[in-house]
């Protein structure tokens, strides 16, 4: 079967033998080789938030004081948010002048080879059962560091490219859903990476004297694996081809991006503060608040929180992506986007309660339907904000802009405020010190799901709109 994946305006005169076209085995191969990537990404993702929050600090960072330990924790995991933009840049021009498919394999390799690194990395002071007894001081968090930064410029470009590939193959009334699709192996990589840690912390509550908590690290060799094998068969993206064709690549996608798209690129930013944002906050941040000493909740509530949201969010994504084709892409974002505000202040206040089974409702909602329905009708909405001649760079440097100002950012806020919190209620030694400090974190996630909303109102649907344009949905709407 032989799908259009361009608007019928466009398909008539100019669909000759050299114009690729894109069949029903295409789509499923391009599916299947996005979603694989998106899941190794992810489960990289997981993986470091989780480690962040439970064993980073005393492995990489040690100190008398476990809130500076977070801090500087939480201070890597931002450094990896910090150079995706670097990332973004730098594969987002070769996306769009060496092909998609060019992008998408070297960035999952370099994720893939820098996650299974971080599992064979000495310690600062080493321990006796681990494979490397001997500490190696302060050349432990300068590696971490090093291999951080190489997995944040690889995921620069890795979800971006996914998206992009996904919605230019699709069929125009079909395009919010499959390009959903690949984001499902976003759940599927955070509930391997849940799952994985629950397994590891299971019998064993002290994993950092053990070697135990590198596993999780160490199979991200297998997942990556599978993804090359996937992508090696996959097709270029029709739209890309298509400007091969015509002879029409942009030869200074930078230059023209910055000149012609900087209105596409604000609302880029704007549009995911909330989403990513909330995503990190509760994937580590909540993690982190509900182990602490305030709070007190022991064992692996974390791994079980995500394995029961990513659950729900392989649900809602899909349909998210479905509502989109249907209501339009900014209108299912925002509704959204107003779940996420007006369940803030309750969700923080239900993780200060000290319930497991609270604790893990709370985040399974606040990710699986607030982050997650945002996640799942983003994919096709971005991608048609852009020009095709610019898309992988503008998608890529808006998503990793905004990755940096919300995503990377909130956690180490966040674990400054408990910290700042703790210190004024007398000090980690007191009885509850920090409780308070809920309040100001779903305060900041307010403003960040307030922006978004507000983003929403000046954002043009670009719903359906043709993907051979050069111009950008705000353009083409003016015009």
């Amino acid at each position: 079967m032989t799908l259009n994946p361009h608007s019928p305006s466009t398909a008539g005169p100019e669909a000759h033998t050299d114009i690729p076209v894109v069949t029903t085995k295409d789509l499923r191969k391009a599916a299947w080789g996005a979603s694989v990537g998106s899941a190794l990404e992810y489960y990289d993702f997981a993986l470091y938030s989780l480690a962040s929050a439970l064993v980073f600090g005393p492995l990489f960072f040690p100190s008398e004081n476990a809130s500076t330990g977070l801090v500087l924790s939480f201070a890597t995991y931002f450094i990896g948010f910090a150079v995706r933009p670097l990332g973004g840049v730098f594969f987002g021009r070769l996306g769009d002048r060496l092909g998609r498919k060019f992008v998408l394999m070297a960035t999952i390799i370099m994720m893939g080879v820098a996650s299974t690194c971080i599992g064979l990395l000495p310690t600062y002071h080493g321990s006796e059962g681990d494979w490397y007894s001997g500490g190696v001081g302060m050349l432990a968090p300068i590696l971490l560091i090093l291999l951080r930064i190489v997995q944040g410029l690889g995921a620069g470009a890795e979800m971006a490219g996914a998206s992009i590939l996904m919605t230019e193959y699709s069929p125009p009334n079909k395009r919010g859903f499959y390009a959903s699709l690949p984001f499902l192996g976003v759940q599927v990589g955070t509930v391997t990476a849940a799952l994985v840690y629950f397994l590891v912390y299971r019998g064993h509550s002290e994993i950092t004297d053990t070697w135990l908590w590198r596993v999780p690290f160490l199979a991200s060799v297998v997942i990556l694996g599978v993804a090359m094998y996937l992508r090696v068969n996959l097709k270029e993206s029709p739209t890309f081809k298509k400007l091969e064709v015509r002879d029409q690549i942009d030869e200074r996608p930078l230059h023209n991006l910055l000149a012609h798209s900087r209105p596409s690129l604000l609302r880029g930013i704007g549009l995911r503060l909330a989403e990513n944002g909330s995503s990190s906050m509760y994937q580590a941040l909540a993690v982190a608040y509900v182990t602490s000493a305030a709070v007190g909740i022991k064992g692996p509530i974390g791994a079980l929180s995500l394995v029961f949201a990513a659950s729900l969010g392989a649900i809602v994504i899909p349909i998210a992506g479905k509502l989109s084709d249907r209501f339009g892409r900014v209108r299912t974002y925002r509704a959204f986007a107003y779940f996420q505000l007006v369940s803030a202040f309750p969700i923080w206040w239900a993780l200060s309660q000290g319930s497991v089974v609270l604790t893990i409702v709370v985040i399974s909602l606040a990710l699986g339907i607030g982050t997650w329905g945002m996640f799942g009708s983003q994919s096709a909405f971005m991608c048609e904000l852009f020009g095709s001649r610019q898309r992988y760079l503008g998608v890529s440097v808006a998503r990793e802009i905004s990755a940096v100002l919300s995503g990377g950012i909130a956690p180490l806020i966040g674990a400054w405020i408990i910290a700042m919190v703790v210190a004024t209620d007398g000090g980690p030694d007191v009885p509850g010190a920090g409780l308070g400090s809920w309040v100001f974190i779903a305060g900041y996630l307010c403003i960040l799901t307030l922006i978004t909303i507000g983003t929403t109102y000046i954002t043009p649907d670009p719903i359906n709109r043709d993907l051979d344009d050069p111009r950008d949905a705000i353009a083409a709407d003016r015009s």
